[in-house]
Formats: C-alpha cells, sequence, structure tokens
C-alpha cells in the first residue's frame, strides 16, 4: 500500500485532514512546505486545466523541479487532451529527479476560481489515487511508494477546509474501499455521500 503525504503550510487546513484522515494508517499529515520532505516518489499538483503554473502550489514545484517541467506538462495537454486537461483526470511527468522522479498533474479547477460548492477536489483526488494505481500496475514501470499532496482547491478554489478535507478523504475511502457491485442503490447512496455535482441519480428515468 502506498503511503499519502499530506504536506499544507496552512495549520487549520492540516488540522482538518487529520481528523478527517484520523482511522487511515497509511496517511500521514504534515504542516509544513513539500520542500522540507527528504522522502517521496511523486508530487501532486494542484492544477489547472492548461498547465500554467505560475503561481501557488504549481510555482513552488516548478521553482522545486526546474522550469522545463511546466513546458513539458503543457506539450502533454496539448497532445493528449487537445489543449484542455479536465477536471477529474490525471497523469504522470517524469521530473528526471532521481529522488523524486515523478509530477501528478491534477486539476481541481479550469483556469485559477473559486470551486466552492462543487467535487472537484474529490474528482481530483480520486483521479490522482488512481493514475497512480494504474502507473503501479504496470511491471515495468518504477514504483510510486510515497505521494506528497497538498490540501486540494483551499487556495484560490476557496474551498472551505473541512469541505476540502471531507472530498480528500470520501476519495481516499472509495479508493481504498472500491465498490464490488454496481445498481442504482449503490449510485445513489454514493451520490448522496458527495453531495454536489449536480442530483442527476436522482430524477431522471433509469428506463431511458
Amino acid at each position: 500500500m502506498m503511503e499519502l503525504i499530506l504536506v499544507d503550510p496552512i495549520l487549520a487546513l492540516c488540522n482538518h485532514l487529520r481528523k478527517a484522515f484520523e482511522k487511515h494508517e497509511h496517511v500521514k499529515i504534515i504542516h509544513g512546505y513539500f520542500e522540507a520532505v527528504e522522502e517521496f516518489d511523486c508530487m501532486v499538483s494542484a492544477a489547472n486545466s492548461f498547465g500554467l503554473m505560475d503561481g501557488g502550489v504549481d510555482l513552488a514545484i516548478i521553482n522545486f523541479f526546474g522550469h522545463q517541467l511546466e513546458k513539458q506538462v503543457q506539450e502533454y495537454i496539448i497532445a493528449q487532451y487537445f489543449g484542455e486537461q479536465p477536471v477529474g483526470t490525471c497523469f504522470l511527468i517524469e521530473t528526471g529527479n532521481e529522488k523524486h522522479p515523478f509530477v501528478a498533474h491534477t486539476p481541481t479547477m479550469r483556469i485559477p476560481m473559486t470551486i466552492h460548492g462543487t467535487d472537484n477536489v474529490y474528482l481530483a483526488m480520486k483521479a490522482m489515487l488512481e493514475t497512480i494505481w494504474h502507473h503501479n500496475q504496470k511491471a515495468e514501470t518504477q514504483k510510486i511508494k510515497r505521494v506528497v499532496c497538498p490540501g486540494l482547491g483551499t487556495a484560490t478554489g476557496k474551498m472551505p477546509y473541512a469541505e476540502a478535507a471531507r472530498q480528500m478523504q470520501l476519495a481516499y475511502a472509495n479508493f481504498i474501499s472500491p465498490i464490488e457491485r454496481i445498481n442504482w442503490d449503490v449510485a445513489g447512496k454514493r451520490q448522496l455521500a458527495i453531495r454536489y455535482g449536480g442530483n442527476l441519480g436522482f430524477n431522471f428515468d433509469t428506463e431511458g
């Protein structure tokens, strides 16, 4: 099981993350900056859909790994997503840093904007975990054992700390305990837990 290290310089957010993840033994919360974490294989970029990395944690990431990383990210978005990477997707970029070989580019918003009242944090967290899992299933790849992730959507996105922590934990819990069967009851309960993203699944004809 990979270790998830949630790192953020905002103490209040870290306190909410600690409360949300207290039952998860493979999750560690650190109040501070990711640059101070000595051992990790992958850094999560709480990104925008266009790979513009000139502010916030993204700027810290390219200052740490080098400005060529932004160009690599944007070239990948152009090649694989026709220039716009949707929220709810994630991809890995090799950093060239032997100690910290990967960045997971994971948009929480299309452009810098408020995402309060959305399920964007849940979608981003879910996409990141699944992308790393798929990467680790490939025998020929370098395994990702430790992932560093900042608080998602809480700066420019203005997602309340408690809500961001709730959505991040829900995505993690659903990842480690996945659905074993699918029906409308299961889908409805999942939507009730997520709360946001519209009320489709409750008010449409399932026969159509």
